[in-house]
């Protein structure tokens, strides 16, 4: 009995240890896949972040590199612009050299360089709308951002040195400066407190600066022009010419014929006293000629005046001033007057010393000129 019943409980035995090994096996594989789950999960969302990183990157360089265009299609347009107003001024000088229709081309073309000044004087608002895009874009670094605003600081000295030595025009030297001033401000950089101080010394010295009244003078000068007409000259060669055409009317046809002989021949030889050597013989032709150049010379000096060239304006005032001498009665009262209005039209301009101005743009190229580390 005890043999036949180890040898059951040996059987038993061995009949449950398979089943129970074949039990324990799926709830190992069961184990191992809930533990893969969590891993597999986090894998794709490191994926999809880095999915999603770079396809930012990618927009933000595409807006970057939009915006770079931007800015080089901007500045061939304000070159363009630029190269339109030299030939413009290149357009007034030739037609300096012309007297007909001389003060309305004038006119017309000084109020076409009043409306591209006005385009000149947007640009600035347009580069700051242009300067707030390229601050929004994600990814644009502080470095970036200061170097940039550095550059427009720069350029904006080199305008506001331009306008005053060049141009002489105070107002948008001024109105330059301050616009420099603001994209330092914008940086909020202590090292750059040099810089401001000095940009504020030169925008105090151009408040103060005297500045002629160019408008006024032009307008001076167009009135002249206009009143040249009406100014009396040395003699009276119409009077003459009709005083003589009168006594030919009186005479017969051969005693006509004689008259007109006797006074061609007369005219070659003329005897001059002393007290005549200054009195000019004007006849009607060249008096049209006297006054049209006159007119001329005021309008050169106009010109002049508009483009800051002093040697021509003191040179067109001189000749005019010579010219009134020369030609036209100096004992008159409106000649007389003329002689002075130009005398102090050329005492009252470019009297003024323009101020120094460079001081702020040595100090910011100095500043960039430095390592980073530095800065």
């Amino acid at each position: 009995m005890s043999e036949s019943g180890e040898d059951s409980k040996t059987e038993e035995e061995v009949v449950v240890a398979p089943a129970t090994k074949t039990a324990a096996a799926p709830k190992n594989k069961l184990a191992r896949a809930t533990l893969l789950r969590p891993v597999l999960l986090l894998s794709l969302l490191a994926v999809a972040a880095a999915g999603y990183m770079f396809v930012e990157d990618r927009r933000a360089q595409q807006l970057a590199e939009r915006s770079v265009k931007s800015l080089e299609r901007l500045e061939s347009r304000v070159a363009a612009l630029h190269r339109s107003l030299s030939a413009l001024d290149s357009s007034v000088a030739e037609l300096a050299e012309s007297d007909t229709g001389i003060s309305s081309q004038i006119e017309s073309l000084q109020s076409d360089v009043d409306k591209r000044a006005g385009l000149l004087d947007t640009l600035p608002g347009r580069l700051s709308n242009l300067e707030k895009s390229v601050a929004s874009i994600t990814g644009a670094s502080t470095g970036t951002r200061d170097t940039w605003l550095l550059g427009e600081a720069e350029y904006y000295m080199q305008i506001a040195n331009a306008q005053l030595q060049l141009a002489g025009n105070p107002h948008l030297a001024a109105l330059a400066l301050g616009m420099a001033d603001d994209r330092i401000a914008q940086m909020a950089n202590p090292a750059l407190t040099a810089v401001r101080r000095a940009i504020a010394n030169e925008l105090a010295a151009l408040e103060i600066m005297s500045k002629p009244d160019v408008e006024g003078i032009t307008l001076t000068l167009a009135s002249l022009a206009r009143v040249v007409e009406s100014l009396p000259l040395k003699g009276d060669a119409g009077d003459a010419a009709s005083d003589i055409g009168a006594e030919d009317a009186q005479l017969s046809g051969a005693a006509r014929a004689w008259a007109s002989i006797k006074g061609a021949f007369s005219g070659l030889i003329k005897v001059t006293t002393p007290d005549e050597t200054d009195a000019i013989l004007i006849t009607p032709n060249a008096e049209r000629l006297i006054r049209s150049n006159l007119a001329l010379q005021l309008q050169a000096a106009r010109l002049a005046l508009l483009r800051n060239e002093q040697a021509i304006f003191d040179q067109s005032l001189d000749d005019a001033d010579a010219w009134l001498t020369l030609y036209f009665d100096t004992g008159s009262a409106p000649v007389a007057g003329a002689r002075e209005t130009i005398a102090e039209i050329r005492d009252g301009v470019f009297a003024v010393t323009a101020p120094d101005i460079s001081e702020s743009l040595r100090l910011i190229r100095q500043f960039r000129a430095l390592p980073e580390p530095a800065q």
